[in-house]
């Protein structure tokens, strides 16, 4: 746009000086050989300005028409891989952002308007979509011990499912990342995007912006000197660098201070650096400890963890009928996955179009999944759920209705209490942490207005393969289930005295590669006194919550 104001401008003074009767003398013809030269010089610029947006918008053109025919020969194995999935929010986001201001600079104004109508009228991806992806890639990363050049190969676990990322969707993904305060993983993505940078032929991303961002989060981890190094690095690019001035002298000025002053660094309990500046404590270590076993529920996760030899020989399979007739004929095939407490698996318990059904019922009534709140009861989003779910009653197909009542055969309960049944996809690295299914007794709102007691009971039926993570883990029993399309879960959450089990925290463990469906039904206790009779034994009270 400057080289068109530029060029009009030109036109403009050639114009009036044209007016002034230069013809009459010829000194004056030779000052417009001169406006000539520079309206040719402007001319031969401003097309070769032209060309290089054509091609460049040509190769983000070919870029993306590749992948979205990759997208499209199949849709959901596509998605159903975290990288590309992060990258195509990426596409629709931060890509779409600079070639709407690449067009904007040219003299096509019907393309621009065009891009930015579908963009107001379309479903896009929103910059909160974008940050959510990349949050996801390291969340994979940190469960499953991902390397990050393994995963800008498009590489997970070893398997090879995506293109490799380019220096700009890894610097993208950093970028995310540090906003959210990460400087960890800001670290280590703009690390791999410097690295991919010196081998791309056309280079995606400044070298100057990624070396910024590398500066400061490798001071934010601690490491002054390793941090004045970069910024220095990124004044040899851009030496005028303001904001890389001013970290300089400050890098400088708190390496003098800490060489001075022997309290000002000191060495952590790990033995690891730490530094303390403006009173703030900067170190290698950025996460808070954790009460709840972040560590086991990760290892459970990547099946590294597992109950004894000796009790898993315990374990036994077997077909059920509870003697009724017509289960007689097509009996139950029942898994043991636990004992004490007792986890089941179900075997080829709902059938392909009834999972179809559901899944169709569900989906145009996603919405994000939500927690209760221990204190009001409310339902609210949580960051520790990532999924999207929907709740479908019986009465709105024959399909659910029929997945309802083989409930009552699988468990013999009543289901005439329980909540209708929900069904959740997980997204981008969708996880649940763990959490308990049933109310603990200080949650005393929780399921109040439902009247109809506590969560009694647990039904988790798998609508799909997963082909990598996903688990339902159990922490504090070790226990790990497999989805296993058409199978499904049973547990008991409360003791017959009515108490919660608190050995029954669990949870959804990150998908990394694949699509996870599934579908549960909380059964309450209210209806199940004769079903399930209470008994006055207490359980151990390290076991109760």
């Amino acid at each position: 746009m400057l080289k068109q104001h530029i060029l009009v401008l030109t036109l403009s003074l050639l114009h009036r000086h044209a007016s002034g009767e230069v013809f009459t003398a010829l000194v004056d013809m030779e000052h417009l050989l001169d406006t000539e030269s520079v309206l040719i010089s402007t001319l031969e610029n401003y097309i070769r300005a032209e060309e290089q947006k054509l091609d460049l918008l040509k190769r983000y053109a070919d870029v993306y028409q590749k992948q979205h025919d990759r997208a499209t020969q199949d849709v959901q194995s596509y998605l159903a891989n975290p990288i590309n999935a992060y990258t195509l929010v990426k596409r629709l986001t931060t890509d779409w952002s600079q070639v709407e201001a690449l067009i904007a600079t040219n003299v096509n104004a019907d393309a621009l308007a065009n891009i930015s109508y579908f963009r107001d009228t379309m479903e896009f991806p929103t910059d909160e979509d974008l940050n959510g992806a990349a949050v996801a890639l390291t969340r994979l990363q940190d469960t499953y011990r991902l390397e990050t050049s393994s995963l800008a190969r498009g590489e997970l676990n070893g398997v090879k499912y995506s293109a490799e990322m380019s220096a700009a969707d890894c610097f993208e993904l950093g970028r995310q990342i540090y906003n959210n305060g990460d400087y960890y993983h800001t670290m280590l993505w703009m690390e791999e995007a410097e690295a991919r940078l010196g081998s791309e032929a056309n280079e995606t991303v400044d070298q100057s912006d990624i070396l910024e961002y590398l500066a400061f989060s490798t001071y934010k981890q601690g490491d002054i000197p390793l941090a004045l190094d970069l910024t220095n690095k990124l004044l040899e690019l851009v030496p005028s660098h303001p904001r890389a001035l001013g970290n300089k002298v400050y890098y400088e000025d708190e390496l003098t201070r800490a060489t001075s002053s022997p309290s000002a660094m000191k060495k952590g309990d790990d033995g690891s650096q730490d530094v303390e500046t403006q009173g703030v404590k900067l170190s290698k270590e950025t996460t808070e400890p954790d009460p709840f076993g972040k560590d086991l529920y990760e290892a459970l996760c990547r099946g590294e963890v597992a109950a004894p030899p000796e009790e898993r020989a315990k374990l036994v399979c077997r077909y059920v009928t509870r003697g009724e007739p017509h289960l007689s004929v097509a009996p139950f095939k029942v898994e043991e996955a636990h004992r004490d407490p007792d986890i089941f698996i179900f075997h080829d318990v709902m059938s392909d179009d009834e999972m179809l059904t559901i899944k169709s019922l569900a989906q145009p009534r996603f919405r994000r999944a939500t927690v209760q709140n221990s204190v009001t009861g409310e339902l609210e989003v949580a960051q520790y759920r990532i999924s999207k779910s929907a709740w479908l009653k019986e009465y709105e197909h024959k399909h659910v209705a029929d997945v309802t009542r083989r409930i009552v055969d699988m468990t013999g309960l009543t289901v005439d209490t329980a909540e209708e049944l929900q069904v959740v996809n997980y997204g981008i690295g969708g996880h649940y942490e763990p959490h308990f299914d049933f109310a603990r007794k200080d949650e005393t709102n929780a399921f109040k207005n439902l009247g109809t007691g506590n969560r009694i009971a647990t039904v988790l039926f798998y609508m799909s393969d997963v082909p990598q993570g996903g688990a339902t883990v159990f922490p504090v029993i070790k226990a790990a289930l497999w989805p296993k399309k058409g199978s499904a879960a049973f547990w008991y959450n409360l003791f017959p005295s009515g108490d919660g089990d608190k050995r029954t925290r669990h949870a959804a463990c990150p998908v990394l590669a694949g699509s996870k469906w599934v579908s549960n039904k909380w059964i309450h206790e209210r209806g199940q006194e004769f079903l399930r009779p209470c008994t006055l034994e207490k359980p151990p009270a390290e076991w109760t919550a």
